[in-house]
């Protein structure tokens, strides 16, 4: 049974540009209702049969809803076409159609703004826009509605412009038939939809890489960049447009921290390995500008839908303030906190090491103990702050004295230890410990004071033959000779001997000289030693 409205039937002359048409399927036949001012008006008895529906151009959210009954706006000023297109849509079997028309594409903007389009057919020669603007214009309004170019034999270049612009595709007027325009309307609306979803997908997985608070860098199997995420552009310099098509080392340069050759990338073996990988320790990434950050990071590879390697993708993060702060907390658990000299655990292992080369290459070294005279008094008196400065100021002369193998370390309070690790001769030892008594016998401008001070000085030799010398027992047995100095009125050096004991007086020799202190006048004069010094041995 064919539908009725309430009024004429309307045919293909009788289609009135700019009026909105809603088409609906009844069975084999299809009716069609005009709306506008000068529309007749309907009671209740005008209505469509078998549920036909009249469109008021403004869909209801029943109608939106309604996943039987689609809305195709039709952008075009030609009557011919909207009556073709009319009545191809009524005559589809399969689904039920709805065709609003607008002649102007001003009025189909208008009409984009507001939900209920699934398909834009678009004339690109309108009364108020011609060719590829008409597109460009729509295209703004309905990103998300798959737009069908109407073309004819004539314009085919201007279609095709679109379809690059972003058209799902063209529609030839000539095909205007219950045939083809249902199919096509189900494939492109269909179509659109998978890339809609895509592009969610596409988009959500983009916003969560962007979000990652590490840097993100993938390539392809060739090795060249496919991503850069906003944290790998700042750190490599290179913008994710810029880097595409890239290759990797070109982009992500990494080096070793320490010999600075060129560190193995990560990225390439992942693939090669089909694995993921970690960076090797120490390793620096050089921006593009030169700037350098110590990285960490881990590679893995990328597989398509049927498991085959396709690329691979690498997290990285910037350590080098947690890499500062690690150096430098080992720094200072062999360093002393005040003089930034190093402390009796690096002492020891560079005590070690100077005993192993001494026997080896058949040389001497020396151990010197060092205690202030008098600093109590002095930091009793003129406070913690000025002997802190004190200390600070007998450390940098301290390392004024010696050269750059040797160790000038704190051992704490007041105490200091020397190593020389190479000397020739016992004397050499003795050497140095005068230029130390001189060096420090000399005023220390502190707060605007002048503060002098003396120091005691023992002294170990090593090693010696038989014996199995120890960082230990040679600060041990400086520490006794220290001592023996203090004993003997201070300001003087002492080289260790059998029978010095740690903090007590030792039994004198007869050819001991009583004290080794510097001349005043003759400031560099060092006093012979007339009794045999010996190694001090564990």
């Amino acid at each position: 049974m064919a539908g009725q409205a309430a009024g004429p039937i309307v045919t293909a002359a009788g289609v009135v540009p700019g009026q909105t048409y809603r088409v609906v399927v009844v069975g084999n036949t299809w009716a069609s209702a005009r709306n506008g001012p000068d529309a007749p008006r309907q009671n209740d008895g005008d209505k469509l049969k078998a549920g036909a529906r009249v469109a008021d151009g403004h869909p209801s959210k029943s109608d939106v809803m309604d996943n039987d009954l689609r809305t195709v706006l039709l952008v075009s000023d030609c009557a011919a076409d909207a009556m073709l297109i009319r009545k191809a849509l009524a005559t589809s079997v399969d689904e039920e159609w709805t065709l609003q028309q607008v002649n102007r594409i001003s009025d189909g903007i208008d009409r984009l703004y507001r939900p209920g389009i699934v398909a834009v057919l678009l004339d690109l020669f309108l009364p108020d826009s011609q060719g590829i603007k008409t597109f460009e214009m729509v295209f703004r309004a309905a990103r998300r509605v798959p737009i069908l170019i109407l073309s004819s034999a004539e314009d085919p270049v201007v279609a095709r412009q679109a379809i690059q612009l972003g058209a799902q595709d063209q529609l030839l007027k000539n095909h205007l038939d219950a045939y083809w325009l249902p199919r096509i309307l189900r494939s492109v609306i269909e179509r659109h939809t998978n890339e809609q979803a895509a592009s969610v997908l596409t988009d959500r997985a983009q916003a969560t890489l962007n979000s990652i608070g590490d840097a993100v860098l993938s390539t392809d199997l060739a090795g060249n960049v496919t991503y850069l995420s906003p944290i790998a552009e700042d750190m490599t310099g290179w913008t994710d447009a810029e880097a595409t098509g890239h290759s990797v080392v070109e982009v992500f340069r990494i080096v070793d921290g320490i010999t600075r050759e060129a560190a193995p990338n990560p990225l390439q073996q992942a693939i090669q390995e089909d694995k993921p990988v970690g960076l090797t320790a120490n390793c620096v990434l050089v921006r593009r500008d030169g700037t350098e950050y110590a990285i960490e990071d881990s590679a893995a590879p990328i597989h398509d839908a049927a498991g085959k390697t396709s690329g691979a993708v690498i997290v990285f993060r910037d350590v080098t303030a947690a890499r500062a702060k690690a150096q430098h907390m080992a720094y200072l658990a062999h360093h002393d906190a005040l003089t930034n000299l190093p402390n009796r655990v690096l002492l020891g292992d560079r005590i070690e090491n100077a005993i192993s080369l001494a026997r080896r290459h058949g040389n001497q070294g020396a151990v010197l103990f060092l205690d202030l005279d008098g600093f109590k008094q002095i930091n009793d008196f003129l406070g913690h702050l000025v002997g802190d400065k004190l200390l600070q100021s007998v450390a940098q002369r301290l390392l004024t004295c010696v050269r750059g193998s040797d160790t000038v370390s704190r051992q704490g309070g007041d105490e200091f230890v020397v190593l020389l690790s190479e000397i020739q001769h016992a004397g050499d030892a003795g050497l140095s410990a005068q230029k130390m008594l001189i060096a420090l016998a000399a005023p220390h401008t502190i707060a605007g004071s002048d503060i002098r001070i003396s120091v005691s000085i023992g002294i170990s030799l090593f090693p010696e033959e038989g014996h199995a010398a120890t960082a230990t027992a040679l600060i041990r047995c400086a520490d006794a000779a220290m001592y023996h100095a203090k004993n003997e009125g201070r300001n003087n050096y002492q080289f260790f001997r059998q029978g010095m004991k740690a903090g007590g007086r030792s039994p004198r020799l007869p050819e001991q000289q009583a004290a080794r202190r510097p001349k005043a006048k003759k400031a560099r004069a060092v006093l012979p030693v007339t009794h045999p010094a010996r190694p001090c041995a564990d």
